[in-house]
């Protein structure tokens, strides 16, 4: 069977005063249907515009260019844009960061979540309305007949996430995009959030793409993990191999930063990355990271380096990684 998502060499350029600004270099991605993966790394590594890129939701000076963007069949690079926005809320959805910015402050809760429907679908606002309800009632959401009336203003964060989780199932799409939707949220709320996700992505049999920074949460939800930084992929694998044997310099650095239970000890100093993540703008050659990595060489200038295929599904970019 065919995958749902086939992504190969994605780039996103930003023309920018001092030059361009290569935000996404040659991400290669690949989705089956039911299954979840993580986009993992630092604020500005390129996440959130790879799902952009995706959703063809970029700024309208971006520049995004594949060799291939397939989903579910559908060519996304040749697909035109009144096609892309057919597609876009009715097969692929999108649950964003900050619900208060992404919720329409000026319409009730219902208005936004019934307009997928009548959109995409041509339903009666009866049934757009019914549909509505049953999903709020789904999240998580008590009393969801009250709250279509309701302005998003006056629910909490947590309830704004719901709304926004529902609101994108609304036609029942068959992947969803979730970037980083727990970041605003109290500890609690958050585990709430995740198992939501879960349960909601085996019940509509969804594909789920989870962005976020905190490798504690991809360890509970995640399939296969991609590790993003300065743009690129930069190593990938099935979420239990990556955890057990990482072999990028980053995305070990990275795993020093958490604290593991029963061996960190209260008050013990975590692991920190030192310096700092380099521009995107101009030309990068070499491991980007190379500045940064106690295992640099002068190899690591080179042009490169190219994914070396370690195990069954997982690869690094490190020329260190044999």
């Amino acid at each position: 069977m065919a995958a749902l998502l086939e992504v190969e060499n994605l780039r996103v350029d930003i023309p920018t005063p001092s030059g361009l600004l290569h935000a996404v270099r040659g991400v290669d991605l690949q989705l089956d249907r039911g299954e979840t993966l993580s986009l993992v790394g630092e604020s500005g590594c390129g996440k959130s515009l790879t799902a952009l890129a995706l959703m063809g939701l970029l700024p309208a000076a971006a520049q995004r260019s594949a060799l291939r963007l397939r989903f579910g069949g559908e060519d996304l690079v040749a697909l035109p844009e009144r096609e892309m926005s057919d597609l876009r809320g009715d097969r692929m959805a999108m649950v964003f960061q900050e619900p208060m910015t992404s919720l329409n402050p000026a319409y009730t809760v219902g208005d936004q979540l019934e307009e997928a429907l009548l959109r995409h679908r041509r339903l009666p606002r009866s049934k757009a309305r019914e549909r509505a309800v049953f999903l709020l009632d789904r999240v998580g959401i008590t009393a969801a007949g009250s709250r279509l009336s309701q302005y998003p203003h006056q629910l909490s964060g947590g309830l704004r996430q719901r709304v926004m989780i529902a609101m994108a199932l609304m036609c029942g799409p068959e992947l969803i995009v979730a970037d980083e939707p727990t970041t605003a949220l109290d500890v609690t709320v958050q585990a709430q959030i995740l198992r939501l996700l879960k349960e909601l992505q085996r019940e509509f049999k969804m594909a789920l793409i989870l962005i976020t920074h905190d490798l504690g949460i991809v360890a509970r939800v995640a399939d296969r993990v991609a590790v993003m930084y300065a743009g690129e992929v930069v190593e990938s694998a099935p979420v239990k191999a990556l955890f057990q044997a990482s072999r990028h310099p980053y995305t070990r650095g990275l795993m020093r930063c958490i604290p593991v239970p029963g061996r960190t000890r209260p008050g013990e100093k975590l692991g920190v990355i030192a310096g700092l993540v380099p521009t995107p703008i101009g030309d990068l050659t070499g491991c980007q990271f190379r500045n940064r990595c106690e295992n640099a060489r002068p190899d690591c200038a080179r042009p490169g380096p190219e994914f070396r295929r370690l195990d069954a599904g997982h690869e690094v970019r490190c020329v260190l990684a044999a």
